[in-house]
């Protein structure tokens, strides 16, 4: 007892910022775990505002990044988020960090070094080397990222033109969009794709797809998922290589996006299965296909999960769909999409306003039948009819708001 006493007493009094080291790759993951005190290895590139306020919320101090919190792609906002909630934030300079400090382990961080916080030690065992990013060093990168953006905008809209030009057949008129057997037109239709946190959406998505019974369209492993997920994919959208033999026959019919000279990857899977497809010859992702393919058959709502196209995937140059025919398909679509999570934030708000309606009327009607049974006069017995007519008239305001 008397040496941990000691050891907490050295901790104390050594500079820097000290805390139990939480590592994970899986941003999402590492905030459920993470509590005050905690420093936060993680590898997210530009860091954005919403995880910014989860990381202060959580009270951890010192947040390290194995990739830039801020890239200069955009001006992203999570750093100054970070800074102004009193989180120390560092970008390592050394590529190592998650081989180099170990989960749970005690760490202290002093002059943009992380060290090992051991007192068996004369010397402090130097872990990763970092930059830290203080107001001025992120005022300053912030500078840089506006800059960055507008020649991103200019580069973007060259490609925007290119892409109009090359396929404004498919986008305005649908020329090219295969035909399905499914009936798509008036219906509500959800499309999986394999974005980060697909399997999440779909399941928030639960009450709605009970109500409506939507077609179901996977893209890529999001039709696994929903095959996991109790569902049968009513149209899969996506390469059958990346596929389980499950999924594929499970009796949907099948699209392969193909490049614009008609070649189409997995297809000698599907021969090998003996299953039908047809290719779907587009520059556009998986997603965007399956969107185009769903509105040009006239599905009253299509309703996404996991196909995000948020100002980060927008401006990250990395990604394939980072292009044009994300965004431009997006507006094509745009007055019938709409995403799982405000999908699951309407059915949250909508049920409880309804039940509470229904259980004063209900309770009204009981108090009226109690009061006839009991013999009571009619003066009261007008005062709980009128009661009752203003709660149905309410409850019926309710009905029409949320309903």
């Amino acid at each position: 007892m008397k040496m941990l006493a000691l050891l907490s007493k050295n901790s104390e009094t050594l500079p820097g910022r000290t805390g139990t080291a939480r590592v994970d790759r899986d941003t999402r993951r590492l905030v459920a775990r993470l509590g005050p005190g905690d420093i936060a290895v993680l590898d997210e590139m530009d860091l954005d505002q919403t995880l910014a306020e989860q990381l202060v919320a959580a009270g951890v101090t010192a947040v390290v990044n194995t990739s830039p919190s801020i890239s200069g792609r955009y001006p992203n906002i999570g750093p100054e988020v970070l800074v102004a909630g009193g989180v120390l934030l560092l970008d390592t300079v050394s590529s190592d960090a998650f081989g180099r400090i170990k989960d749970g382990t005690r760490v202290r961080i002093e002059d943009g070094v992380v060290y090992a916080d051991r007192f068996t030690r004369k010397e402090p065992e130097a872990l990763v080397e970092c930059l830290e990013l203080d107001e001025e060093a992120i005022a300053e990168r912030m500078r840089e990222a506006r800059h960055g953006l507008a020649e991103h905008l200019e580069s973007f809209a060259g490609d925007a033109l290119e892409f109009i030009r090359a396929e404004s057949s498919l986008l305005m008129d649908g020329i090219g969009v295969p035909e399905v057997d499914l009936e798509l037109n008036g219906r509500q239709v959800v499309v999986v794709g394999a974005g980060a946190g697909h399997a999440e959406d779909l399941r928030k998505l639960k009450p709605f797809v009970k109500e409506y019974r939507p077609i179901m369209i996977g893209v890529g492993v999001g039709a696994d998922t929903l095959r996991r997920a109790g569902y049968r994919p009513d149209l899969i959208v996506g390469n059958p290589d990346e596929l389980t033999v499950k999924t594929l026959t499970c009796g949907a019919e099948l699209i392969i996006p193909a490049d614009l000279d008609g070649r189409a990857g997995g297809l000698e899977r599907v021969k090998e299965l003996g299953l039908g497809a047809t290719t779907f010859p587009c520059s556009g992702t998986p997603v965007d296909l399956a969107l185009l393919l769903a509105h040009h058959h006239g599905a009253a709502l299509i309703v996404t999960a996991g196909a995000s196209a948020s100002l980060e995937e927008f401006f990250d140059r990395g990604r394939r769909d980072s292009n044009p025919a994300t965004f431009l398909t997006r507006l094509k679509v745009g007055e019938s999409i709409m995403d799982a999570g405000a999908v699951a934030t309407l059915y949250r708000n909508r049920f409880p306003g309804v039940l509470a309606a229904l259980l004063i009327l209900a309770v009204l009607g009981a108090a009226i039948v109690a009061i006839l049974a009991a013999g009571h006069g009619t003066e009261m017995l007008a005062g709980a009819q009128e009661m009752l007519s203003r709660a149905e008239l309410w409850g019926r305001e309710v009905l029409a708001r949320t309903g």
